[in-house]
């Protein structure tokens, strides 16, 4: 129904920014919470960040909490992942998701996924 395509990732060093972007299709996009996940190397794949329907709502995982922003624009079909002040350990395969659930933070929530971007930042 919905198909997601993340693109913007790549090698960056510490303290350096990326924005990754994530575009959609089939489906109506305006209706779902849109969210960010990253899942590194011999881990399980974790929440970052949701943003509600219209935008207007947020939340974040409290380590990128300050650092990473997520935005959408519904005109365009596409979220956006803002990460500044990245780290090393913020190295991983990101994912961006759709959920029918209100600022979903759980991975069964979300019922359609990209394939992934790599991001890697060096030390």
């Amino acid at each position: 129904q919905v198909q997601l395509v993340e693109s913007g990732g790549g090698l960056v060093q510490a303290g350096g920014s990326l924005r990754l972007s994530c575009a959609a299709s089939g489906g109506t996009f305006s209706s779902y919470t849109m969210g960010w996940f990253r899942q590194a190397p011999g881990k399980e794949r974790d929440f970052l960040a949701a943003v509600s329907w219209s935008g207007s709502s947020t939340y974040y995982e409290g380590s990128v909490k300050g650092r990473f922003t997520i935005s959408r624009d519904n005109a365009k079909k596409t979220v956006y992942l803002q990460m500044n002040s990245l780290k090393s350990e913020d190295t991983a395969v990101y994912y961006c998701a759709a959920a029918a659930v209100y600022l979903a933070t759980r991975t069964a929530n979300y019922n359609y996924w990209g394939q992934g971007t790599q991001v890697t930042v060096s030390s």
